[in-house]
């Protein structure tokens, strides 16, 4: 997942799926798509024009499952997804 940098670099964003989303964030900003041809994040995942790799759509839907898990009331018991 995140890969840091320095031994003991955090997140300053603590709010819930802030993981899942900055994992999503960093695949993308490395894609071709952003790097190339300059597209933003949003663009480039509606794209689907090949120059963003898979990962970065199983990354969407992690951090999608996360969101999710947060409105369902069940979840409060099990934990949320993809943390």
């Amino acid at each position: 997942m995140m890969q840091y940098t320095e031994e003991n670099e955090k997140l300053s964003d603590k709010s819930a799926c802030a993981g899942a989303r900055a994992d999503l964030k960093m695949c993308l900003l490395e894609s071709d798509c952003c790097k190339i041809h300059k597209k933003t994040p949003k663009e480039c995942l509606k794209a689907q024009d090949g120059t963003v790799p898979l990962e970065c759509y199983a990354l969407r839907n992690t951090f999608f499952e996360c969101k999710r898990s947060l409105l369902d009331n069940r979840q409060r018991f099990r934990g949320r997804k993809g943390y």
